[in-house]
Parts: C-alpha cells; sequence; structure tokens
C-alpha cells in the first residue's frame, strides 16, 4: 500500500482503559471528578497569580503558564473520553483523531520545555541572586515562553503532517483512551520507518534536550546551597524549588514508567492505564504541590477569595 490516506478511512475506535459494563460507570465519575478537580485547581492558580501584584514575578509567571497548559492536556483527552464512556459508543472521526494527536503532541512537548525553563528561572534565582531580576526580565520570560510554544508547535506540526501520509485499514482499534501518536504509527498499514525515526529523534531532542538542562540547572543549585554555611540559608534556598523538583520527579518518572511498562510487558493496555498518570494525574496534583508547600501561592489564594466572597456579598445586597 503507497503513502498517503488510500483507505479514506472515516473513523478509529477508541478501545479505552476497560471494555467491561460495569466498570464503564465508575470510570466515567473517576475521571469526570478528576478532570473537575484539575480545571479548577489550575484555574485558581492562574486567577490567584494574576489578581496579586505580589505574584507578578517570572516564578510565578511560568506557573501560570504550566497551569493554563495542564488544563489545556486534560481538556484534550478527557472530554472525548467521557463522551464515548457516557455514551458506549468508542468512534473517534478520523480528523477528531489527527486533531487530538497533534494537540496532544503539542502540549506534552510544551510541557517539557516550560519545566525546563522554570529549572532555569530557580538557577538564577539561587545562584545569581543579585542579578536576578536584570536576567529575568520581562522580556526574556515572554521569550523563553514563546519559543519554547514556537518549537512545540513546529515538532507537533512535523508530527502530524507526516502522520496524514500513511495509509489505515478499515475500522482501526486503537488500544488507547485517546490517539496517542506512538499508537498510532503502530497501527498504519503503509511503511512506518520514516514516521518511527523522525519520532525517535525529535523524542532525543526535545525530551532529552530539556532534561539535560533541568539536570544542570539542579546540579549548579545543590553546589550553590551546599557552599551556603547556615542550615536556615540551606533550607530557605531549597524550599524555593522544593515544588518545581517535585514536579519535575512527577512528570519525568510518570512518563518514564510508561514507556517501560510498555517495553518490559509489551501491552497496549499497560501502556494506555500508565498513561494516565502523566496526562491526568500529574495535571491534577499540580496545583496541590504548589499550593500546599507555597505560602505565597495560599495567601494569594486566601485573600482572591475573600474579595470574592465580598463582591458575592455586594451583589446580593445591590440587588435587595
Amino acid at each position: 500500500m503507497g503513502p498517503g490516506n488510500d483507505t479514506q478511512i472515516s473513523r478509529f475506535l477508541l478501545l479505552g482503559l476497560s471494555n467491561d459494563p460495569d466498570l464503564q460507570p465508575l470510570l466515567f465519575g473517576l475521571f469526570l471528578s478528576m478532570y473537575l478537580i484539575t480545571v479548577c485547581g489550575n484555574l485558581l492558580i492562574i486567577l490567584a497569580v494574576s489578581s496579586d501584584s505580589h505574584l507578578h514575578t517570572p516564578m510565578y509567571f511560568f506557573l501560570a503558564n504550566l497551569s493554563f497548559l495542564d488544563i489545556c492536556v486534560t481538556s484534550t483527552i478527557i472530554p472525548k473520553m467521557l463522551v464515548n464512556i457516557q455514551t458506549q459508543k468508542n468512534v473517534i472521526t478520523y480528523p477528531g483523531c489527527i486533531s487530538q494527536t497533534y494537540f496532544s503532541t503539542l502540549f506534552a512537548g510544551w510541557d517539557d520545555f516550560l519545566l525546563a525553563v522554570m529549572a532555569y528561572d530557580r538557577f538564577v534565582a539561587i545562584c545569581h541572586p543579585l542579578h536576578y531580576t536584570v536576567i529575568m526580565n520581562p522580556h526574556l520570560c515572554g521569550l523563553l515562553v514563546l519559543v519554547s510554544w514556537i518549537m512545540s508547535v513546529l515538532n507537533s506540526l512535523l508530527q502530524s503532517l507526516m502522520l496524514l501520509q500513511l495509509s489505515f485499514c478499515s475500522e482501526v482499534e486503537i488500544p488507547h483512551f485517546f490517539c496517542e501518536l506512538h499508537q498510532m504509527i503502530q497501527l498504519a498499514c503503509s511503511d512506518i520507518f520514516l514516521n518511527d525515526t523522525v519520532l525517535y529523534v525529535s523524542t532525543v531532542l526535545l525530551a532529552g534536550g530539556p532534561l539535560a538542562g533541568i539536570l544542570y540547572s539542579y546540579s549548579k543549585i545543590i553546589s550553590s546551597i551546599h557552599r551556603i554555611s547556615s542550615a536556615q540559608g540551606k533550607y530557605k534556598a531549597f524550599s524555593t524549588c522544593a515544588s518545581h523538583l517535585s514536579v519535575v520527579s512527577l512528570f519525568y518518572c510518570t512518563v518514564l514508567g510508561v514507556y517501560l511498562s510498555s517495553a518490559a510487558i509489551q501491552s497496549s493496555h499497560a501502556s494506555a492505564v500508565a498513561s494516565v498518570m502523566y496526562t491526568v494525574v500529574t495535571p491534577m496534583l499540580n496545583p496541590f504541590i504548589y499550593s500546599l508547600r507555597n505560602r505565597d501561592i495560599k495567601g494569594a489564594l486566601i485573600r482572591f477569595s475573600r474579595r470574592a466572597a465580598i463582591k458575592g456579598t455586594l451583589v446580593l445586597v445591590v440587588k435587595k
């Protein structure tokens, strides 16, 4: 079969996490709850950062972008999954599947870059504190986010355009709960050598590069903290990057766990279950990690809730 979508396939079947009818209500309730918690939690972080002048700093600017990104990741995947469970129809159209592949790849790559940018921000704050405000100026912060976004868009666009050149057999069943790029490539009927090569090279460059940057930043951070004489100074320096380090560890450990489990077990279902960790659980936990370990965020959320309560009271008084 030659290149291109010669079969004119119009839809795919997403097999999801389980075909057991008795588990569908449980899965629906579980993922709906996690989705609502993710959206509300990350939205609160964004509102707290944008409404509190004390949080208008590079660190919280990047955090607000990460929260926005977490909402986008889950919104690309979970709503369609919930619709499929509710309607008991696992069908997704060909354009819908390609779009889901594009956006899931885009946001995953952007997440990777943004975590590296946040690590660089902590590196400058701890290793060059006197020059922090000069180095991490608003222009550079905006440029770092923009470059991260552009690189993620270009990679996702390349992968999606190459995916469009593949042919698929009729009634393709995807053993996953969303149209994941690697799964889509493996299910193609045409030659996938070029797609696999580009995918692996881009993964090494666009995932390995940010990871190397993160490891380098934290090696310098640890070295700087080690040179601090007082225990209180060491604790204060480490506490400024503890939340980010927790998020980085959670993200990379879950992603690594997905690929190791799929390689060891050779099961698409096991890979799908493991993918829940970095596509759903990690974005849900990020707001808790940053709010529970960060006094500034907790204070901003308290002030925001008080202002919202006062405004709500004033509205009720005016209506009366």
